[in-house]
């Protein structure tokens, strides 16, 4: 009996202790702070599914989710097993007998009632964005506003998409073109922007006929459920199956089976080149569609008569906007010798004006890296620099306080083909280089093997449609007098070479996610040949 009494007494010791560091660890989450109780608004707790098929589960390893401000932990998430990832495979192809039946402009009614239920929870939406990716306020719910306008921009799309009535050469016969969906899309997305890709994808694919399985970044999972939650409310509401937009986090296991899944009819992935050249032999392999959107090394090009009062703002909201870490973020400036002094003068001017600090703050402009290895990898790049020749206009260091924070940076004096300029730090690092000719400015804008988004200033309209011409940019987005980031969703998003050649959101981006099939109809009681042939 003392025995028993002392074991009921160790175990009641054991149990408190247990209890203290268990409540110690939630109280430590950020999402159990009255301050961030806009995670609870959005369905998040301590600990969340991170598999959803029609119902919520998730049996893989548990991550969590830091905010990198204060590389606090925010909130865990159960990844998805190879099991789970094929269970939910099998439930989306089942949705898609369902949604494939759906006509097209109820398709597009159902995603017009989820832009409205993003409307509803955009401020608490964005808050989460910069919680956990680190971008500031605005731009997170900036962010989600663009899946909101996707979502208007493919609600009239619904009743739009169609191939044309060709004339045929033979008597008595139809030539059409008709579009089908793929079936699953698989959407592969970036930490930088975890919810407008996802967005500009699923939109289109859904009004198009296809259902969508959805993995995001391994770092904004919380992200990825609290989206997918807005998502499923919606299906829900319409009595559909909520497989027609799955979702399953994990890491680079389920990347890799959605690229070599057969059953996956087209894989959008967002990522660095590196990975998506590696996604992209996977698809391949099994003569796969897919829509890559990888890296950028953007530039914006300064001529003598450019607007200086344009081109500062420009080039400073370019370089430094999300820290760096957009695909469109301008890397390269390169500036005409007669203007080049004064424009890095003011720029660094303005560099030093700009307001760093706690991205939930809302007159924060600049906030930090979303990673630890992300500020290793600046640190690298500005060894580089000094190693080949570089001059510190300013930044070049880390910032004393908690987080992810690094000095915005200007390089001068580099050539334009150094290593590191040709290099794509997802970094704020700005490489200013100066030219003497239109010829020599457009052949160093095209040098580079990525081929996203470019811009020049200039008041020549020769030169701007020299620019526009097949002489001039090589990149997907040339602009003119704006800054290359900062695209609309209206025309199509992508750019070539390394970038990927794939685009999304506007224009006719919407036939990437289907497939078309050229129809011939006979409704005469005759059989001609095509090409006037005779076999008789």
């Amino acid at each position: 009996r003392t025995y028993s009494l002392q074991r009921q007494r160790r175990r009641t010791l054991i149990g408190r202790v247990l209890f203290f560091f268990s409540a110690a660890n939630m109280s430590t989450l950020l999402v159990n702070r009255p301050q961030y109780s806009c995670l609870r608004e959005l369905g998040l707790s301590e600990d969340n599914d991170g598999v959803y098929n029609g119902s919520w589960g998730g049996q893989g390893q548990v991550v969590t989710s830091y905010c990198p401000a204060n590389n606090e932990p925010i909130a865990r998430v159960r990844q998805a097993t190879m099991a789970e990832y094929e269970e939910t495979v099998q439930k989306a192809q089942d949705a898609w007998k369902v949604w494939a039946d759906v006509p097209a402009p109820k398709r597009g009614e159902v995603v017009r009632q989820i832009g409205d239920a993003l409307r509803g929870k955009i401020k608490a939406l964005g808050s989460l964005v910069s919680l956990e990716m680190g971008k500031i306020y605005v731009e997170g719910v900036g962010e989600v506003q663009e899946y909101v306008d996707v979502c208007d921009y493919a609600v009239g799309l619904s009743r739009m998409i169609g191939g044309p009535i060709l004339p045929s050469e033979r008597p008595g016969h139809a030539l059409i073109e008709q579009w089908n969906p793929v079936g699953l899309v698989g959407i592969i997305t970036a930490f930088n922007f975890p919810v407008a890709v996802y967005g500009w994808n699923n939109a289109i694919a859904l009004i198009c006929g296809n259902v969508c399985l959805w993995k995001g970044a391994p770092t904004t999972p919380l992200t990825s459920v609290a989206v997918t939650r807005i998502v499923a409310e919606v299906l829900e509401r319409n009595h559909l199956p909520g497989a027609i937009c799955s979702m399953t986090c994990g890491g680079a296991d389920i990347g890799t089976a959605m690229a070599k899944d057969e059953r996956v009819g087209l894989l959008s992935f967002t990522g660095s080149t590196q990975v998506g050249k590696q996604v992209a032999m996977m698809v391949q392999e099994r003569f796969g569609r897919q829509l890559l959107e990888l890296g950028g090394n953007n530039a914006i090009i300064v001529f003598e008569d450019a607007d200086l009062n344009l081109v500062v703002p420009s080039a400073v909201f370019a370089s430094v906007g999300t820290a760096g870490q957009r695909c469109t973020t301008t890397r390269r400036l390169m500036l005409h010798e007669s203007v080049h002094d004064d424009v890095v003068e003011r720029i660094a001017k303005a560099y030093k004006q700009i307001r760093i600090g706690d991205p939930w703050e809302r007159n924060t402009l600049y906030g930090p890296l979303h990673t630890k290895q992300a500020v290793q990898q600046y640190l690298a790049a500005i060894e580089q620099v000094k190693q080949q020749g570089g001059t510190l206009v300013c930044g070049g260091k880390i910032m004393d306080r908690p987080g992810n924070y690094v000095e915005p940076t200007i390089i001068t004096g580099l050539p334009h083909d150094a290593p590191i300029v040709h290099t794509e730090t997802f970094v704020p690092i700005l490489y200013v280089l100066k030219f003497k000719t239109e010829d020599e400015a457009f052949a160093w804008n095209n040098e580079v093997k990525q081929g996203l988004s470019s811009s020049i200033f200039t008041k020549d309209m020769g030169r701007v449609f020299r620019w526009l011409g097949p002489k001039g940019s090589d990149c997907g987005i040339v602009n003119v007098n704006i800054p290359t980031s900062g695209a609309e969703i209206g025309g199509a998003f992508g750019g070539e070479k390394h970038t990927g050649g794939g685009r999304e959101s506007g224009s006719d981006s919407w036939k990437q996610y289907m497939r078309r099939s050229t129809c011939t109809i006979n409704y005469s009681k005759d059989l001609p040949l095509a090409q006037g042939i005779k076999f008789e």
